[in-house]
């Protein structure tokens, strides 16, 4: 880039990402776009509470229209992570792996979360067919509606297994908590699946998943399968380039931002799941718009 800096840099272009591209371009202001190419979205089979579709849509054919509304109005996407962000006066200078820069006065986080999953630490490669089966799902808010009557388990540490499985009695009479970790529940937990008629199973020794199914096998020999599990194991907040600018986080790792959606940092804003808030393209999407509008208010007017 030249020495006169952009207005804004994006970074990630995942569905919030992008929408805010959309409307900082449509602001007509000058933005990058960086993306490692990695947005959770892409993980989704179908979504069937995506605003717009109602006979649903996959992940990947989200992001292919969001990405096509974007470049309709001349944004650009560079496939590269920013793998490091500083702020000198009134300006941030971002280094991707690449050794590429930018300098923009105002940058836009949209990296999100990566969910812990069974055995792999991040990778979700490993239940790749579960996952497009649907029998291994990530969020029960979003298709919990499609898994209604099955044969559900949560598998998770024994008090937030209780507490999801107890959201997802909604949906199913059979529900299941299933022991990550040998902990015991708390009381109020232990009364919640109790009330709920939730059984506590044990710790498994192996669990595999496949597009029929999940199925724990235990110490006892002993095997329980299940139509659909939710590994509810948390997730990692991809928010270290704030952070390292001294943004505030909460105690998971997300970053705290203001009702325009400004971290603690001036001029660094938070969108999408990387943010404390319910982790939805919905919600998401409504930070973008909102991130993208303070940005170009905020900024010296660009007039025709």
């Amino acid at each position: 880039m030249g020495d006169e800096p952009l207005d804004c840099l994006i970074v990630g272009a995942g569905p919030a990402g992008l929408v805010a591209a959309t409307y900082l371009a449509r602001f007509r202001r000058r933005i990058a776009v960086v993306d490692a190419g990695e947005s959770r979205a892409r993980w989704i089979p179908t979504s069937h509470n995506c605003p717009g579709f109602p006979l649903g849509v996959s992940g990947t054919r989200l992001l292919e229209r969001l990405r096509d509304q974007a470049f309709a109005f001349g944004v650009e996407i560079d496939a590269d992570r920013i793998a490091g962000l500083q702020r000198t006066a009134d300006v941030f200078d971002a280094e991707a792996d690449s050794g590429r820069r930018w300098r923009a006065r105002c940058v836009v986080l949209a990296t999100g979360i990566v969910d812990h999953m069974p055995g792999t630490g991040g990778d979700k490669a490993p239940w790749q067919e579960a996952i497009e089966a649907g029998t291994l799902r990530l969020c029960a808010v979003c298709d919990a509606y499609e898994a209604r009557d099955d044969r559900i388990a949560v598998y998770a540490s024994a008090d937030d297994a209780i507490r999801h499985a107890a959201f997802l009695r909604t949906f199913s009479r059979r529900v299941d908590a299933v022991r990550a970790t040998p902990d015991e529940p708390g009381e109020p937990c232990r009364a919640l699946a109790q009330d709920a008629n939730i059984v506590l199973q044990p710790v498994p020794v192996a669990m595999a998943c496949d597009a029929h199914g999940c199925r724990f096998t235990f110490a006892d020999g002993s095997e329980r399968t299940y139509d659909t599990v939710y590994p509810a194991l948390g997730s990692f907040a991809q928010s270290q380039l704030a952070k390292a600018l001294g943004a505030a986080c909460d105690e998971g790792g997300e970053l705290i931002v203001d009702r325009h959606q400004q971290t603690s940092v001036e001029g660094l804003y938070a969108i999408g799941d990387v943010v404390s808030a319910l982790n939805q393209i919905a919600v998401g999407v409504g930070h973008a718009a909102i991130a993208a509008t303070a940005v170009h208010n905020r900024l010296p007017r660009n007039v025709a």
